[in-house]
């Protein structure tokens, strides 16, 4: 990850800092993107959450009746309400990190294919990869699921709040290092997000994942396709993993321009600092640009990890969770080890 300090930070300033990571945010010069939603502020995430939650149940009512239960066939039910709400409360967290966080509909449809890539939800989460992998499940009805589970995030988002100065054209030409935006360099993150995925799902699936599949899932009809899993077998997926880890990560880090809390962190003075300011600094004196990249790749990877590990241990039948966690981890790391591929390619 690169380390972009120009000199140390008071921490009294802290609460001045952008919170968002989006750039249009981070530097007040660039112009926002002007349609707005006409709703109160306090109504719009309820409704964003409630339409979500009803286009996703709608959505896999319909798969259901479609493929006649082909996904509910390798699922477990929920058995309890903790169960249920343990799901339902991720998802609503989820939902809140991408409100909150100031992303748009483009960054959280992004976010959702790296988080639930991995898994489709029923009726929240299931394995996508895994499922269509290992427990023969149709690719079709997988790409519905997952289909169904980033559109049922990204259609509130883009009804409600307007895209990000990076994802509008017009807004986008006024950025900080708008050539970065070329379409050149996006297909080179994308290629390069691509290999870090394969890289890593092909090592893990010929050295770790065998061994967690054989003991802690259950009922696996086979775990030829980890053995058999090369480079060229796995590229279709891991093509779509980085070009959404390049889209959510990249652009909105290296458009990212100078901002005025930069200037306090160039002007921080050790000598005189306290011991409180000069930890402060060290733990956070990155500037705006840096905080934005460190930001989106922990977003990736808490939320790939945790989407992953409920999917696996409470909605895919005998997969205990040790396993559920050591498959979660491989794709954590994944986006961990993107984030840092694409922080060095934008560093400046």
């Amino acid at each position: 990850m690169p380390i972009q300090r120009r000199g140390p930070t008071n921490p009294a300033d802290a609460g001045d800092e952008v919170p968002a990571p989006s750039p249009a945010e981070s530097s007040p010069s660039v112009p926002s993107p002007t349609r707005s939603s006409a709703l109160p502020v306090a109504v719009q995430f309820p409704l964003a959450a409630v339409l979500s939650f009803s286009m996703a149940s709608l959505g896999y009512s319909l798969l259901g009746e479609v493929t006649k239960g082909e996904l509910a066939a390798v699922s477990r039910s929920q058995d309890t309400w903790e169960e249920v709400g343990l799901l339902a409360g991720w998802r609503g967290i989820e939902l809140a990190l991408g409100w909150f966080g100031k992303l748009d509909s483009l960054d959280v449809a992004m976010l959702d294919l790296l988080s639930h890539g991995p898994h489709v939800s029923l009726p929240l989460l299931l394995c996508f990869y895994l499922l269509s992998t290992f427990y023969n499940l149709s690719p079709s009805t997988a790409l519905y699921a997952l289909l169904i589970d980033i559109t049922s995030v990204a259609a509130p988002f883009y009804l409600l709040r307007p895209l990000s100065a990076v994802h509008t054209p017009s807004a986008a030409a006024k950025l900080p290092n708008r050539e970065l935006l070329d379409v050149v360099l996006q297909l080179y993150t994308a290629a390069l997000s691509t290999g870090i995925y394969s890289v890593v799902l092909v090592l893990s699936m010929r050295f770790i994942l065998p061994r967690i599949l054989v003991v802690y899932f259950a009922n696996l009809p086979t775990v030829e396709p980890a053995y058999a899993a090369s480079y060229t077998s796995i590229l279709p997926v891991t093509v779509v993993f980085g070009v959404a880890a390049s889209t959510f990560i990249f652009a909105p880090f290296a458009t990212t321009g100078h901002v005025k809390e930069d200037d306090k962190i160039a002007a921080f003075d050790p000598v005189e600092a306290s011991l409180g300011e000069t930890v402060w600094w060290n733990t956070w004196g990155y500037t705006a640009k840096t905080k934005v990249v460190i930001r989106r790749t922990a977003v990736a990877v808490f939320v790939s990890a945790i989407n992953t590990y409920l999917a696996c241990s409470k909605t895919v039948s005998g997969v205990e969770p040790l396993g559920a966690a050591a498959y979660a981890g491989v794709w954590a790391f994944a986006a961990l080890c993107s984030g840092v591929g694409l922080g060095f390619v934008g560093n400046e």
